[in-house]
Parts: structure tokens; C-alpha cells; sequence
């Protein structure tokens, strides 16, 4: 039985359509699954959080080396130091300490889904292929018409199979737009972004990797 398609039109960067591009359904065009892309959102989200939160327990608070007031007499508690946690400015009790991990894993099925969910999403709407994606020079300008001929001028992403020194140097100064290559694809930056701007060597890439 033969694999269904989905036929998407190939624009070039001026945004004018110079062909037409089959892709995989199995990959384009399934039914998106909720549950798979929020796990890899939060994988991501929580990887990338750095464990630099940390409160200092009472052996690292300053001051406190002497006997606040008497022991006895005085009709309040007993205190030995105001480094004590029921003192303000005292030591924290079971506060972060500086080497948290927060790192979660997905594995690598669910991931194939969670990446398939958010194309599948994209070519229904947001997704733009792009025959070739090339600078001859750094000029932001030239970035930013090629994003307002393919009409995505809001949130962007742009994904290419590999980097080169134009196009990092002419998108640099654009806020609204990210350009990854095809490697590194993730369901976050697909999810917040308005449109996926790929170019056609990158797709057949993230095509064949999923299939």
C-alpha cells in the first residue's frame, strides 16, 4: 500500500511558489498528541534550568558568636545564638542548597511523537518551505524581507540543515525570529513560535529522522 502525502507548496525567498513537495503523512500529518508534546516541553523547560538557587544554613550566617542575652531571668526563651532559624536574619532550614537537579528524561519514541505532533500541528497551519534559505552578505534587512515575503513577520523559527556565517551575522539583530539547524528541532521553540520556515534540505532531513 502506498504512503499517503502531503503536498505543500515550495516558496522561494522572495515568496513566490517555484514548486511543490510531498511530504510523509505519518510524519506531517497525524493526529497531534497532547500528552507526548507537554512531556517534552517540560523536559526541556525542566533541563534547562541552572541549580543556582541556594539560602545559607546557620553555620554560614554572619554574626551570632555571642550569647544574645542571659540565660536566665529575663522571662523570654533561652537563646544561645541569632544565627538560629527562629531568629530573623538566622540560618535556613531545608532551603535549596545549590546543587538541586532538576533534570527529567523522555524517551526516545515518545520524542519521535512529541516532534511529529508539533509538524503535524505546523503544516496545518504556520508551516513555510523554502527552497533554499542563503545570504550572499550580513544584512538584517535582507533577513527581514525574506521573512515579510514568506509573511512571517511574528514569532519565527527558522530551521536549516546547517549554519552558515551570513545568515547567523543577518538574523542576529531580528527579535522575533530564532534560526536553528535541523538538529536542533525542539517541540518548544516549534509550540511558540507563529511559523516553522524550513528550508527544503532540512525538512527531507527531519523526514527521513522520524520516519
Amino acid at each position: 500500500m502506498a504512503e499517503k502525502k502531503i503536498n505543500v507548496k515550495v516558496l522561494n525567498m522572495k515568496g513566490e511558489e517555484v514548486s511543490k513537495l510531498a511530504l510523509s503523512a505519518s510524519v506531517f500529518g497525524i493526529e497531534p498528541h497532547n500528552q507526548a508534546m507537554f512531556d517534552a516541553v517540560q523536559v526541556e523547560q525542566s533541563n534547562s534550568r541552572q541549580a543556582t538557587a541556594k539560602t545559607k544554613v546557620r553555620h554560614e550566617v554572619s554574626g551570632g558568636g555571642k550569647k544574645p542575652f542571659r540565660q536566665k531571668g529575663t522571662g523570654r526563651a533561652r537563646a544561645g545564638t541569632t544565627r538560629s532559624p527562629v531568629w530573623v536574619g538566622g540560618g535556613t532550614v531545608f532551603g535549596p542548597v545549590g546543587n538541586q537537579n532538576y533534570k527529567i528524561s523522555q524517551n526516545k519514541k515518545e520524542h519521535a511523537l512529541a516532534v511529529k505532533s508539533a509538524l503535524s500541528l505546523k503544516a496545518k497551519a504556520g508551516l513555510v518551505v523554502v527552497d533554499e534559505i542563503k545570504f550572499e552578505e550580513k544584512k538584517t534587512k535582507n533577513f527581514v524581507a525574506m521573512l515579510d515575503a514568506l509573511q512571517a513577520n511574528k514569532k519565527t523559527l527558522v530551521v536549516v540543515n546547517e549554519l552558515d556565517e551570513n545568515l547567523v551575522g543577518s538574523c542576529r539583530n531580528v527579535g522575533y525570529a530564532r534560526v536553528v539547524t535541523k538538529d536542533n528541532l525542539s517541540v518548544l521553540d516549534m509550540l511558540n513560535a507563529d511559523a516553522l520556515v524550513i528550508s527544503v534540505e532540512a525538512i527531507k532531513a527531519v523526514e527521513e529522522a522520524l520516519k
